[in-house]
């Protein structure tokens, strides 16, 4: 299961968003630090089309996606009055710049396995709740502290990659990986971080192992108040200045949202949309989380169960057959495929089947996004 790692501030809204994304009641405080032990737990990712197919097939059960979100403790001692130490030609990295005493090696370890990171960065006042409300400050800090964490982690493997690569100069995997180590801290020195860096998509994967915390997927969060919603557009403007195209920015009413995901589901429907909330925060979030990631849905659907499937895009039937279960990639024949909106269009599988709608297809076919499938297996 993926996992999304929430990196804020100080009262930036990172535990009620949690809040709102897996419906739990984590502890929240107006004062810092309040958060002192990582909160971890599963997002259910809602899909009207999950709905509708469990409701034609008269499922028993109805199971979605997940999304487990990661919120680590809050940094200690970490506001943007902070003195920022300045950047530095990689190989020369001042004393300063590491041993700056910014985010914690806990917070750190809390995020550095998540498969994407998200921003939850304030824009709402509230002279009652301390903490950064530019969310441009606010993001320039955590890039900052997130670029030294990553220059510190390649130059502890930097020296002992290159002296191997110039013994073993017949290995050119390793001497490409030397060389984005290279292209990556003079990035990270002139303060870039690698996901709004040049390096390549190959130099990125090659630089997988590192556990590099620049080198995530990015999205980022704009937390707002009830007050600003009109120009959420605008509040949007400001930091995608900043990031360019490298993450995408969504302005989420996080305490509303929070407040909202402890009502009944029509309450909570209701709710969202006499204030122009859309789908909700988990919803959104989800859907670019999935799309940040490279992943879709495929769906399985029968008078048992109705279940979201999700796979890498431009995964074979074969590779999705081993989504669910290793036996049916082993023994793949072919997958009976039909979209979701034909399936529910003709009213059932059987009549699906009767007026021809269901194809046959083989190991290499690409299965696309809403797919559902039966697959054919022999073991």
């Amino acid at each position: 299961m993926e996992q999304l790692g929430l990196v804020g501030l100080t009262n930036s809204g990172k535990t009620s968003l949690f809040n709102a994304l897996c419906n739990t009641s984590a502890y929240v405080a107006p004062h810092p630090y309040s958060t002192t032990q990582a909160n971890i737990a599963v997002a259910q990712v809602p899909d009207n089309r999950l709905n509708a197919l469990a409701k034609m097939s008269s499922s028993k059960k109805i199971v979605y996606a997940g999304l487990e979100v990661k919120e680590p403790p809050a940094p200690e001692h970490l506001t943007s009055k902070d003195p920022l130490p300045p950047a530095t030609d990689h190989g020369s990295v001042n004393q300063p710049l590491a041993t700056h005493d910014g985010l914690s090696n806990k917070f750190l370890a809390g995020i550095r396995e998540a498969d994407a990171l998200c921003f939850v960065l304030r824009a709402f006042r509230d002279e009652n709740v301390i903490g950064e409300t530019d969310p441009v400050a606010a993001l320039e800090l955590l890039e900052l502290e997130l670029i030294m964490a990553d220059t510190a982690s390649i130059e502890s493997q930097f020296k002992k990659k290159q002296k191997a690569s110039q013994s073993q100069k017949t290995d050119k995997e390793l001497a490409d990986r030397v060389n984005a180590m290279e292209v990556a801290l003079t990035a990270l020195s002139s303060g870039t971080p690698i996901y709004r860096s040049e390096l390549s998509h190959t130099q990125r994967h090659l630089l997988n192992d590192l556990f590099l915390l620049t080198n995530k997927p990015m999205l980022v969060v704009l937390n707002i108040g009830d007050d600003q919603l009109k120009v959420a557009n605008e509040l949007e403007d400001e930091v995608i200045k900043k990031l360019g195209s490298s993450a995408q920015v969504l302005s989420l009413a996080v305490q509303l949202e929070s407040e909202a995901a402890q009502l009944p589901e029509q309450s909570k429907k209701e709710i969202l949309q006499e204030l122009g909330l859309g789908e909700g925060a988990l919803v959104r979030l989800s859907k670019a989380a999935y799309y940040l990631l490279g992943k879709n849905m495929f769906f399985t659907t029968g008078e048992k169960e109705s279940r979201a499937w999700p796979y890498k895009t431009g995964s074979s039937a074969k590779e999705c057959a081993g989504v669910i279960h290793s036996d049916l990639q082993r023994g793949f024949i072919k997958a009976e495929v039909i979209s979701c909106d034909q399936l529910l269009q003709a009213g059932s599988w059987s009549k699906a089947k009767a007026e021809g709608k269901i194809r046959l297809e083989g190991k290499d076919y690409l299965v696309q996004d809403g797919d559902v499938m039966e697959i054919r297996f022999n073991v």
